[in-house]
């Protein structure tokens, strides 16, 4: 925890409108280093609960806790910073039951950098159960009791200020992929319309949101959609929404990368939604993206399914039953490291034992975390052209 976060917490109390001109001196990012050959770059974004050093990966703890790790485990294995989701919050336990609480960091004891998004993905999942307008979303929670929700961006900060996480994201508007441009057009023109009301609304000083950039796959309308952002508030940092959800791997970055390396500002983190193969983060690395999170690592995990240095493994298949070797020979996570043979895993996983999940989800999250602290190592470095050539030839990247 920073020096002076308990005095600056206390001075929030109330979440004064008159005091958000402090949020600038808590909320900073720092640019450490750039590669010369690639638009990658190393830095810091400061936070009241900690300095969170990037390019980072956020392992997504949805409920407020990643499935099957305790957070002493997480935070041994490196991890700075946790997403969790407001959505499933807002509808279990409930924002007002955290508040009481003490907010996120006290009721899932976690003492680090916390994330939230909006909840704004999963309620437009819900296909034909959501209904969209200027005003805002009206969906029917059909995960839980079915009832029927409806959030405007003011709705949606108060449940974001309720849970206090120090990162919170504006409610948007999501579309999938293929599209036509006049839905993506509209996704653009509500996302924009609801980042000015929740940017008037916001207003706790110890907590920064940020905009988020939506356009599909047409970079022009995510221009337009950053130009937006950029012009209607001071935000700290900017998610980029809306991949991730159908397109291929080219697709996507025919117009992230121009979008992030040409078009974003420097003096701001870039957070790339949802999006967590390695192979991607290694790329979107490259074009500048600072942070990262996605529920692949766990989810994989809970499927007996292992990143490594040998690409993607699925310990269930009969040729790991005799394998005495570690996960991953080149890993130093808790499984790795413990002594935990592809055999036991293999076995653990075909008997569909609590223990394998959690074992496999210890390494591929650590995998991913320590993909990032290599990756931050050799842009300070100076080297990360060489480092993604070596991986792109690899066993590695194939991680599909």
């Amino acid at each position: 925890m920073r020096e002076g976060h308990e005095e600056r917490r206390a001075a929030s109390d109330g979440w004064g409108r008159g005091e958000v001109a402090d949020e600038g001196r808590w909320f900073t990012y720092d640019v450490v280093a750039t590669d010369p050959a690639t638009h990658a770059r190393a830095g810091v974004f400061h936070t009241p609960h900690g300095d969170i050093p990037t390019p980072i990966f956020m392992p997504v703890g949805t409920k407020a806790t990643v499935k099957g790790l305790l957070p002493s485990t997480l935070e041994q294995m490196g991890t700075k910073i946790l997403l969790s989701n407001t959505y499933h919050l807002s509808m279990r336990p409930g924002a007002d039951l955290v508040a009481a609480r003490g907010g996120l960091h006290d009721f899932m004891r976690w003492q680090g950098p916390i994330l939230t998004d909006s909840g704004g993905f999963q309620a437009f999942s819900h296909e034909e159960f959501f209904r969209l307008s200027d005003e805002g979303v009206r969906f029917r929670a059909v995960d839980y009791d079915g009832s029927w929700v409806s959030w405007t961006p003011e709705e949606n900060m108060r449940i974001a200020q309720q849970l206090g996480a120090d990162i919170v994201m504006q409610l948007d508007q999501c579309v999938g992929w293929p599209a036509p441009r006049d839905k993506v057009e509209r996704s653009v023109e509500l996302s924009s319309m609801w980042a000015d009301r929740c940017f008037a609304a916001h207003t706790r000083p110890d907590q920064a949101l940020f905009g988020i950039v939506q356009g599909g796959m047409d970079l022009d309308l995510r221009v337009r959609s950053l130009r937006h952002l950029q012009d209607s508030g001071d935000f700290p940092g900017y998610g980029i929404g809306g991949y991730s959800v159908g397109e291929d791997q080219t697709t996507m970055f025919e117009s992230l990368a121009p979008l992030v390396s040409e078009h974003m500002p420097m003096g701001k983190p870039r957070y790339l939604m949802g999006v967590g193969t390695p192979s991607t983060l290694v790329h979107a690395v490259g074009c500048g993206v600072d942070m990262f999170d996605c529920v692949l690592p766990t989810r994989t995990a809970r499927m007996g399914t292992a990143f490594s240095s040998e690409g993607r493994l699925n310990l269930k298949n009969a040729r790991f039953a005799t394998d005495d070797a570690p996960i991953d020979p080149a890993c130093h996570c808790p499984a790795c490291a413990g002594g935990f043979t592809r055999a036991y895993v293999h076995h653990l996983v075909r008997q569909r034992e609590m223990l394998g999940s959690i074992l496999l989800s210890q390494h591929n999250v650590c995998y991913v975390l320590d993909l990032m602290r290599r990756a931050r190592q050799v842009i300070i470095d100076g080297t990360y052209a060489d480092f993604v050539a070596a991986w792109d030839q690899s066993p590695a990247s194939r991680d599909w």
